[in-house]
């Protein structure tokens, strides 16, 4: 996502240059949105999996948050056609002929999750998607869905300042064998400890408006990464890997996905795979961070609406 929006700016042949270096160190799962850069993430994906690499990777993306070309926000779609028609349109932006897994990026309150599955099962027959998932869904919306057509994983977000989904939503995925794919599992970057003030941030960087970052919570939240900052540097591993480290240690059905643009990032996340936590190193992490102790919303009010439904 953050190679096309959001983050401030980026340099596509230095993000197919680091999307190539993590493909030749191992990393065989990309993950997009028709809506990151409205359209433009899934054609540098598409840049990058040229030259006989399609083959070699999972290739993810969703469908649901409408947008404008201008970058304006339409609100959600989960109808039928539109699916249908999204999906044709990621195809040819990414240059493929099969989506591996393909999410609804968020769920449709005005369309029953029947008629969105049972559109995005047509995919899979007519050959077009391989797996089907969904993304911030809830437990009843997931079993619902799931009775359609063969959930493969849910994408919500999950870290250890936010641990929504700990409780009946993982229950939910573990009883119907649904990977449970975690994004912001560094807590938009923020729990790598080097966010210390919004000046840190670009003006165009989303973060800004986000509950978690402003004023008002910034310094009560950076008090609780501090605490991490301790445990980590006692292991001497990095506060961002000692994060992902954690997520990794919940369960082998959690998949974290953390994004960078940087390529010293890259070679830290995928060592923090190796990383092992033992069991008192788990307790002084959540005793760090307890569940719910992060102050403000994750998202901005209007877009909570769309998480959990």
């Amino acid at each position: 996502m953050g190679m096309s929006e959001f983050y401030g700016k980026s340099n596509d042949l230095e993000s197919i240059d680091l999307i190539h270096l993590a493909m030749d160190l191992g990393i065989n799962l990309f993950d997009t949105a028709d809506m990151y850069g409205v359209g433009h993430n899934e054609m540098l994906l598409g840049q990058a999996l040229r030259d006989g690499r399609r083959d070699n990777v999972v290739v993810a993306t969703k469908f649901g948050n409408v947008r404008t070309i201008e970058g304006g926000r339409l609100g959600v779609n989960g109808k039928p056609e539109y699916v249908k028609a999204a999906c044709d349109m990621s195809l040819k932006r990414l240059g493929i002929d099969t989506i591996d897994l393909y999410y609804q990026h968020r769920v449709d309150p005005d369309t029953p999750i029947e008629d969105t599955v049972g559109a995005m099962a047509d995919l899979v027959k007519a050959g077009k998607v391989r797996y089907l998932g969904l993304s911030e869904a809830g437990p009843a919306t997931i079993r619902r869905a799931h009775k359609v057509h063969p959930i493969t994983a849910l994408q919500t977000e999950y870290s250890l300042w936010t641990r929504d989904p700990e409780g009946e939503i993982l229950d939910t995925c573990h009883e119907l064998g649904i990977a449970f794919v975690a994004y912001s599992p560094l807590g938009r970057g923020f729990l790598s400890g080097k966010i210390r003030d919004s000046s840190d941030l670009e003006p165009t960087d989303f973060r800004r408006g986000n509950p978690r970052m402003n004023e008002g919570n910034l310094k009560y939240n950076l008090s609780l990464v501090e605490k991490v900052e301790g445990i980590a540097k006692d292991k001497g591993v990095t506060t961002a890997q000692l994060a992902l480290a954690w997520v990794l240690s919940r369960s082998e059905e959690i998949v974290p996905i953390p994004g960078t643009r940087h390529e010293q990032y890259l070679r830290d996340n995928i060592a923090a795979t190796e990383i092992k936590l033992t069991s008192d190193e788990v307790e002084a992490l959540e005793k760090a961070i307890p569940a719910g102790a992060a102050k403000g919303l994750r998202y901005p009010e209007p877009a909570m609406k769309f998480v959990g439904l």
